[in-house]
């Protein structure tokens, strides 16, 4: 097996997800998904390999909705997908001119309302359809990024309408089924809908499922293939495997990327090798490992007021605790970042952005309400990259 950091794998080559994949099979019986995923932690190769396998039954449609920027985009997709699926396609086209027919004389609200027309009917169709016994599942992918287009580009209204229409349709027909997933999280916009003063309550139907770095074994058996697939020189394969996979927290896009650096500098997988090449791509300023993101989207992800560079700080402080394993209070937390002039209104303020880091995978919340970074190998390179 070849290392591919960030390239599509063949379903074989996906590891340690079968599982999972079996648990989302067997939850489309009963409901949709929202799937919520760290960025390089497998997500879409989960997708990848439940389209090219799906379960007997089922007809997965992928759409990358990251492009889609209008609601009669989004609903022209569904709609050609649905009639591809019936292998009907001319159904869309008789829709159109049976509805531009009807309303000809009221054209211009015609238009507003032509995409949840065609998005309730497609659907329709789906559902009342005999032709064939599978069933269409729609993998709709950075469904957050489509919805943040549509709320900047023409309403927060507008984007609201697309959630609760796509929940009606979930809800009026019971097998209707659909995966959302996305790299910005959907409570992003569903705050700023709210903050705008249209609350939604469009994923209450949906199973949420959080995809989580590899287990142990799974990581380890991955290290190890690609590193005798790219026939790299170990003193001790299971011990480079097991130094790779708790260098880089157990992500497989890091363990790829890991063993191709090995392979292309010709370095022994020996544990001095690993630890000093893992931290060279922490402070490498070309940035291999795209890590900058975590920083730079925090503008995107916490646009109002001073709360990205609160945040920067707050991020601060959890580096600077003791080790990655040491988490801290929120009045602990509430003391430092206060001392270093944060713009922290008070304590709920506070509890708000903690909240929210956690749920953007940054930080991680004990039992006992305690913060921590969520991924040592993150907090590691904020503290080269902040300087501290």
């Amino acid at each position: 097996m070849k290392a591919n950091p960030g390239g599509n794998l063949d379903p074989d080559k996906v590891y340690g997800r079968d599982a999972l994949i079996e648990m989302l099979w067997e939850r489309l019986e009963t409901q949709s998904i929202l799937i919520n995923a760290e960025r390089r932690i497998g997500k879409t190769q989960i997708l990848r390999k439940m389209l090219l396998e799906p379960k007997a039954g089922w007809n997965p449609v992928f759409r990358d909705l990251e492009k889609v920027h209008s609601v009669q985009e989004f609903a022209e997709l569904v709609y050609d997908d649905v009639q591809k699926f019936l292998g009907t396609g001319t159904k869309a086209k008789n829709f159109i001119r049976r509805l531009l027919e009807e309303n000809e004389t009221d054209y211009v609200n015609l238009k507003g309302r032509t995409w949840k027309n065609l998005l309730a009917s497609a659907i329709h169709d789906l559902m009342s359809s005999s032709v064939t016994s599978e069933r269409l599942v729609f993998f709709w992918d950075e469904v957050p990024y489509m919805l943040e287009s549509i709320r900047k580009r023409d309403s927060p209204q507008l984007a609201a309408e697309v959630l609760d229409t796509i929940r009606s349709l979930r809800v009026e027909n019971e097998k209707f089924r659909v995966i959302f997933t996305g790299s910005i999280g959907l409570h992003h916009v569903l705050g700023k809908l709210s903050s705008a003063g249209i609350p939604t309550s469009a994923k209450n139907d949906m199973y949420h499922v959080t995809v989580t770095p590899l287990a142990p074994t799974d990581a380890e058996k991955l290290a190890a293939d690609l590193l005798c697939g790219e026939t790299i020189k170990c003193e001790n394969l299971s011990d480079a495997a097991a130094t790779i996979t708790h260098e880089v927290d157990y992500f497989p896009f890091y363990i790829h990327h890991v063993v191709a650096g090995l392979r292309i500098e010709q370095l022994t997988a020996t544990d001095d090798n690993i630890v000093e090449f893992v931290a060279r791509q922490l402070v490498d300023a070309s940035d291999p490992w795209q890590l900058a993101h975590y920083r730079t989207r925090l503008v995107t992800y916490y646009p109002d007021g001073d709360d990205a560079e609160v945040v920067s700080i707050i991020m601060d402080v959890l580096a600077l605790a003791d080790s990655s394993a040491d988490p801290m209070s929120v009045d602990e937390i509430l003391d430092q970042v206060r001392g270093r002039d944060a713009k922290v209104k008070d304590r709920n303020d506070l509890l708000r952005l903690l909240r929210m880091l956690d749920a953007d995978h940054y930080l991680s919340r004990e039992t006992d309400g305690r913060y921590r970074f969520r991924f040592p190998l993150i907090r590691r390179w904020w503290k080269l990259d902040r300087g501290l």
